[in-house]
This record gives C-alpha cells, sequence and structure tokens, in this order.
C-alpha cells in the first residue's frame, strides 16, 4: 500500500519549490501583519501610559494623605 501522506495535495513531499515558495510567502505575510500589531500595540500603551501619567499628575493632594498604591505592592 502507498503512503498516503505522499499524494496529499499541498505536501511538501519531494522538495516541491512551488509548495515550499508558497508556504515562505503566507509566513512572510504573516510575520508582517504581527509586527504590525506588535508596533500598533505598542503606541497604544505608550498614549494609555501618557494619559495615566497626566491624570495622576493632575490629582490634587492633601498635605498629610498617604499614597494609595493602587497595586497593593504587588508589582
Amino acid at each position: 500500500a502507498a503512503d498516503p501522506l505522499s499524494a496529499a495535495p499541498g505536501s511538501l513531499e519531494g522538495g516541491s519549490w512551488c509548495n515550499e515558495h508558497m508556504l515562505h510567502e503566507r509566513l512572510d505575510i504573516i510575520e508582517e501583519k504581527v509586527i504590525k500589531t506588535v508596533e500598533h500595540l505598542e503606541s497604544e500603551v505608550k498614549s494609555l501610559l501618557n494619559i495615566i501619567s497626566e491624570t495622576t499628575s493632575n490629582i490634587p493632594t492633601v498635605p498629610g494623605t498617604p499614597l494609595i498604591d493602587i497595586f497593593d505592592g504587588e508589582y
């Protein structure tokens, strides 16, 4: 009996250059999308951190009031 995997459509059996090339192209597209997504998320995080720092610097503090650690010392 023949190996069923060797006849599978789209298999890389036999070093098919075309299929391998298509696979690399798809991986390149995925890599580009991941990089763009990460860059977008980095800019969003920076914006949020700027907003947070501006907001916290504008909060009036009463002298003698202890500061509250919102993370409760966990980070």
